[in-house]
């Protein structure tokens, strides 16, 4: 018998890319949903550039906020609080254009992230 499941519906791999978009939830439901049975190279060029661009927002996130937090009390808010604002913009404007390409279903590389992925991640 077969199932109307929205996952297991054959396409270019396109809805994959867009789903892993959304952090790290969106990535496990692309990657284990949607992509497992259905594995197309668009879905898997995105998986990993979104893979390593979650990991890489994530850490920078993180590690920016533990080291502008005692400046941040110590100075005020200041240039600190500021400087985090811009990278977490910076961030948010290199997953928009990730995005875009996923919904045009191109294969274009998220700037300073996306052809490092293509590398480090062979076996998704």
């Amino acid at each position: 018998m077969e199932t109307n499941s929205p996952f297991k519906t054959a396409d270019s791999g396109k809805n994959a890319a867009i789903v892993s978009y959304f952090w790290f939830i969106g990535w496990l439901i692309a990657y284990f949903a949607m992509y497992k049975d259905n594995q197309t190279e668009l879905s898997r060029y995105h998986l990993k550039q979104t893979l390593l661009f979650h990991l890489v927002s994530t850490v920078l996130s993180w590690a920016l906020s533990l080291l502008l937090i005692p400046l941040i009390f110590s100075t005020g808010f200041g240039g600190s609080y500021y400087m985090l604002r811009i990278v977490q913009i910076g961030l948010f404007v290199l997953w928009i254009i990730g995005l875009i390409a996923a919904i045009q279903g191109e294969k274009k590389p998220i700037p300073l992230i996306g052809d490092k992925a293509q590398t480090m991640f062979p076996n998704i």
